[in-house]
């Protein structure tokens, strides 16, 4: 999701900086339309590859701050004791009715109908023999987090507000940020207030061009016509150069120089701490093995009756579930997650589902062997392994 700058009123306060970096003295940008003229090309310019460390002030609450990230995450403040979580009452009713024949005998005919290469005699003319249902539980824990990360970023200044040092700048955690929708991934970034300051391009030393890589800087290069000779041939004056051997360049235009992609051509830069402000939906799984014979992977595409929905500031551990399998499963995530995101996170809100999805063993006969299939789910899905009436399909 796209992140949303935004930007703090002060006053208009510019800081005289030190220039980072040399100029380099035999660099003259060469008039625009001038015709280019013969004189070998200069050195390769090479500015520097990086911001250098001087050219951010020194924020107080800020000193680890870096330049294109690396800071890792801020640790949010102790925060205050929590509300008691209140325990969910038990519940009874924790089954749900099988599928008829009907609906098992029908989603079998979908499923064959589905396959290219399957033949719909065994889901027509199979006789079902024989029902098992097993009740499988997915248990979900979700811990919605909210963190944070700051850097040193910088874009063209062109008038922006510069405030740094009008206060000192709020703390990481004290910059407002918008009101998150629970249990969705969103992003925002921030720029702190009271850290922009203006500082001299360091790419281009302030100049806002940069020498062309294409003609070193010269604003023209050997005709590729003629070699540098000015003829074609014998006494033939090159007409793509007029015989002077050398051509304008066409990435600068004859300029010898471009526009500095880092300031774009401003000269000077607006300096200031980026906050990324972070909304994370941290979800666990647990699915209770059963002993049915389909694989647990099939049970991640489908969905079952939800049994139970908690969400609160912190949830709390289940109580009087039948299955202690979940019951474990259920203390042991909350506790990881509670210790876990709690370190480099802030908690904003928890919640628990337990899903109840109905898994149908059917056994059936056709042509007088015995064959199984399974359908699981609320979407009825089918899981047939040995289909017994397949062919082989090729395109010609």
């Amino acid at each position: 999701m796209r992140g949303m700058i935004h930007t703090w009123g002060g006053r208009d306060q510019s800081h005289p900086s030190p220039s980072y970096g040399v100029a380099n003295p035999g660099y003259v940008p060469a008039a625009t339309a001038a015709p280019a003229m013969f004189a070998p090309p200069a050195a390769d310019y090479a500015g520097p590859s990086a911001p250098p460390a001087s050219m951010f002030d020194n924020m107080p609450g800020y000193e680890g701050t870096l330049a294109g990230g690396g800071g890792g995450f801020l640790p949010p403040p102790m925060p205050a004791p929590p509300p008691q979580p209140e325990p969910r009452p038990e519940q009874s009713n924790w089954n749900i009715p099988s599928i008829t024949e009907d609906t098992a005998r029908d989603a079998f005919a979908l499923f064959a109908s589905s396959k290219c290469c399957y033949s719909s005699a065994p889901a027509k003319e199979g006789v079902i023999t024989g029902m098992d249902a097993f009740n499988t539980y997915r248990y979900r824990l979700e811990t919605f987090t909210e963190s944070r990360s700051t850097e040193w970023t910088h874009e063209p200044y062109s008038g922006q507000p510069v405030d740094a040092f009008a206060q000192p700048p709020p703390g990481p955690w004290d910059v407002p940020a918008k009101t998150p929708s629970f249990f969705q991934d969103d992003k925002e970034v921030i720029r702190v207030p009271y850290t922009s300051s203006v500082k001299p391009c360091h790419d281009c030393v302030g100049m806002g061009r940069k020498p062309c890589k294409q003609c070193a800087g010269a604003g023209n290069k050997v005709c590729w016509v003629c070699n540098g000779s000015g003829y074609r041939h014998t006494d033939d004056r090159c007409h793509h150069c007029s015989g002077r051997g050398r051509e304008n360049c066409s990435f600068c235009h004859g300029q010898g120089s471009s526009q500095c992609g880092t300031c774009r051509g401003k000269q000077r830069l607006l300096v200031y701490i980026s906050l990324t402000v972070k909304w994370t939906n941290n979800i666990d799984n647990y699915v209770v093995e059963q002993s049915s014979g389909l694989q647990i992977d099939n049970l991640s595409k489908v969905s079952g009756k939800e049994l139970l929905r908690d969400s609160q500031y912190l949830v709390f551990p289940l109580m009087g579930f039948p299955d202690q399998a979940v019951v474990q499963a259920a203390q042991r995530l909350v506790s990881e997650h509670q210790a876990k995101y709690s370190r480099t996170s802030r908690i904003l809100q928890q919640r628990q589902t337990i899903e109840l999805i109905p898994v149908t063993k059917v056994t059936y006969t056709w042509k007088g062997k015995s064959h199984i299939y399974f359908v699981y789910g609320n979407e009825f899905k089918v899981s047939a392994d040995n289909y017994p009436a397949t062919c082989c399909c090729s395109i010609m």
